[in-house]
């Protein structure tokens, strides 16, 4: 279980929405093995004033933060991290206008069809 939350101003990823879906979601399923239909992702656009960064990022700033259950290897995650980057170019994101973050939860904290996903087989 994966879900994604992108972040940037709201212009901006109206542009590129649909584009940066699918290469997130390409590089989910190629370094996680994530299935093609199992999308979950929130663009969340933010007006100018909303959203403050260093001067050294440009309007193209994004931020992606991927939720996953634990227990992939350390490799694995580096992986997705490095695939996103080189991917990323074919949206106009720069290295320096793209964060990525990845936050791990454990399965007995995440509920999936009415139930903790430690619970479900």
């Amino acid at each position: 279980m994966v879900q994604v939350k992108i972040y940037g101003i709201r212009e901006r990823l109206g542009a590129v929405r649909e584009t940066l879906s699918d290469i997130i979601h390409s590089c989910l399923t190629k370094a996680l093995g994530i299935p093609e239909e199992k999308r979950f992702q929130r663009f969340i656009g933010l007006d100018k004033a909303e959203f403050v960064f260093p001067a050294d990022r440009s309007e193209h700033y994004t931020i992606v933060e991927i939720m996953l259950l634990e227990g992939r290897s350390a490799e694995t995650k580096k992986n997705l991290i490095r695939l996103l980057y080189e991917e990323a170019g074919a949206c106009g994101l720069t290295e320096n206008d793209l964060e990525i973050m990845l936050f791990e939860v454990p399965r007995g904290h995440w509920g999936i069809r009415g139930k903790p996903a430690d619970e479900l087989r």
